[in-house]
């Protein structure tokens, strides 16, 4: 996997929202890439631009966004140079999406099987019949229960598990060479999440997909990522394989994440929680140097004063952070 070239490659990307007053940044300076069977989990508060990433890679920002800046490249090819044709080529044969929460993505007047299918016919130009078999199978591979029936239901008609699994095989359809899943298990109960969870692991092994997570919960990063890129305030803050992130985090801001997360040893929780103090500041009023830095209990007057850049501090492990500053 290591010399495989990247799948999706997305280089400073800068993202920015226009108001009344002006433009003002929700994603700047993001890079990543994720390689096919990789999985790259993107962890941060909520606000912090983790959904904007993701709708600019499929370009479905809302019309008050836009991308203003950096590249998006999908097996080499500029995503951001298509015209709309090709745009809706890709989505859905290369590139689809799991949305956060399937009752609003998915359409409440068609059938499961019907917006499968649809998927299906733009992609693979088979017949209807063809296309409805076909969705039917995709609810059968997503362990959808009695997936015949359920083909022919209404999302509403669907618990909250069947309607994530049927938005898995909506988005799996036409085998997509990516995914990015945005908070996949989101308001689902624990024995549900842990079902998809092993449900996307598993058809990412036998499909070879490249996986974009994002997630809030450090829980399901530990379990599924290869390699994790934490954001703040609409930057990236650290970036490591989810070993090192665990074993040696960098960051303040991801050390108080860690700090947030329950250790149990023998069914107790063996530590106090600790939290992190005041809020994320507003995108449109950042401060002048490190955005974390009215946070961060050890910041000094640099860190107030001047943002610090996001480079490898250690081989494979990188952060901004003027405390490990090595240059």
């Amino acid at each position: 996997m290591e010399h495989a070239e990247p799948a999706l490659a997305v280089s400073d990307l800068n993202v920015e929202i226009v108001g009344e007053n002006g433009a003002f940044p929700v994603v700047s300076e993001m890079s990543l890439s994720v390689r096919p069977g990789e999985t790259v989990c993107l962890v941060g508060e909520s606000g912090c631009g983790k959904s904007m990433t993701a709708l600019s890679l499929l370009r479905l920002l809302p019309d008050s966004a836009r991308v203003a800046s950096g590249s998006i490249r999908i097996h080499g090819e500029d995503f951001l140079a298509m015209d709309q044709r090709r745009v809706e080529d890709f989505r859905g044969d290369q590139i689809a999406m799991i949305f956060q929460e399937p009752l609003t993505a998915l359409n409440p007047v068609l059938t499961i099987g019907e917006q499968i299918a649809e998927s299906v016919r733009q992609h693979r130009k088979v017949g209807k019949r063809e296309a409805f078999a076909r969705a039917v199978k995709c609810l059968e591979l997503v362990q959808m229960p009695d997936p015949e029936r359920r083909a022919r239901q209404y999302p509403h008609e669907l618990s909250g598990g069947m309607r994530q699994r049927a938005m898995i095989a909506l988005a799996l359809a036409c085998e997509p060479k990516i995914i990015i899943a945005d908070e996949p298990t989101t308001a689902l109960d624990v024995t549900v999440q842990a079902q998809i969870l092993g449900l996307i692991a598993d058809l990412q092994k036998r499909l070879g997909t490249a996986q974009i997570l994002i997630t809030h919960d450090l829980g399901v990063v530990a379990e599924i990522a290869d390699r994790v890129i934490v954001m703040y305030a609409g930057r990236r803050v650290e970036e490591c394989s989810v070993y090192e992130l665990f074993d040696n985090p960098l960051h303040p801001y991801t050390i108080g994440l860690m700090g947030a997360v329950p250790h149990r040893a023998g069914g107790i929780v063996s530590a106090r929680l600790t939290d992190i103090p005041g809020t994320v500041p507003p995108l449109w009023d950042l401060p002048k140097g490190c955005a974390f830095a009215p946070r961060c209990p050890g910041a000094s007057a640099r860190c107030l004063e001047e943002r610090p850049p996001f480079i490898e501090k250690t081989p494979g492990h990188f952060a901004a952070c003027w405390e490990h500053d090595n240059g």
